[in-house]
């Protein structure tokens, strides 16, 4: 047996027995990113601390909760907090809930996390479609025993981030008028910043942003044959484009940023197909 498929299955039991609705569609809420969880109605809230073997979420600014609710009339589930690997978490644990999510049903996955940009053309408060991502973090949350329920193996990776998805975050923010910037993100395991350097390094990799999570969930979904898009807001500059870095800035960005974000999010929820 796995143990890892037993806490899994453990805590699919316990969610199948509590929640109202059974969505195919689920959110990940990055920092300072939570008010999204306001636009939820008929909203059901499951603190992660009542789910089996999950994870506490540790982190500034994310509170830890499972939301269930009606988001522009389409059911979703909300991660109202994740967890990182610098909060000293495995990557079976950074990546617990979203293989519960798979188990549950969930085809379709919405990621966004709060970046720094490393591209010379953003600024502090854009919002950035990831188009691909560079993982950076030294591991890899499919090494050990595969799960074979959850996905193969040697799990292909070459679409990480749904073009379709893509497309159609494209499409939404051309029409509610929101400036919506491309790249490639990358992950580090932080929690302290990347130095200049390292963001120099990033640039000449190809990237165009510079994080602490979203990697590790992305490559679990894909593996669960889960369809992905990933939003960033750039929160602030990297290291060596500006002097000082904080999270206190990450969170009041996010907080500034917050109307175009929710529409933004609501207009792609509302025109994402059902698989």
């Amino acid at each position: 047996m796995n143990p890892l498929l037993d806490k899994l299955q453990a805590a699919l039991a316990y969610l199948q027995k509590e929640l109202k609705e059974l969505p195919t569609l689920a959110i990940v809420l990055g920092s300072g990113l939570n008010s999204l969880e306001e636009k939820l109605q008929d909203k059901q809230v499951i603190p992660y601390k009542s789910i089996p073997y999950c994870p506490k979420a540790t982190a500034i600014g994310h509170k830890g909760e499972l939301l269930v609710g009606k988001l522009k009339g389409r059911s979703v589930l909300m991660m109202n907090g994740r967890f990182h690997y610098y909060e000293g978490y495995s990557m079976d644990e950074v990546t617990f809930l979203i293989r519960v999510f798979a188990l549950l049903g969930v085809e379709q996955l919405i990621l966004t996390n709060a970046a720094g940009g490393c591209s010379l053309n953003f600024s502090a408060g854009d919002l950035m479609l990831i188009k691909d991502h560079i993982n950076f973090f030294g591991t890899n949350p499919l090494i050990g025993q595969n799960i074979d329920l959850l996905g193969p193996r040697f799990p292909d990776m070459s679409e990480i981030y749904t073009l379709d998805y893509q497309r159609l975050a494209k499409e939404v923010a051309k029409k509610v008028g929101i400036k919506l910037q491309e790249g490639v993100y990358m992950g580090f395991s932080g929690p302290s910043y990347e130095t200049p350097a390292e963001i120099r390094m990033a640039q000449t990799l190809g990237a165009s942003a510079v994080g602490m999570s979203t990697i590790p969930e992305a490559i679990v979904a894909n593996h669960a044959g889960m369809k992905v898009l990933g939003i960033s807001c750039i929160t602030n500059l990297a290291a060596g484009l500006k002097k000082h870095l904080s999270h206190d800035e990450v969170l009041a960005t996010g907080k500034r940023v917050a109307e175009d974000f929710k529409v933004l999010i609501e207009g792609i929820v509302e025109d994402l197909p059902l698989c």
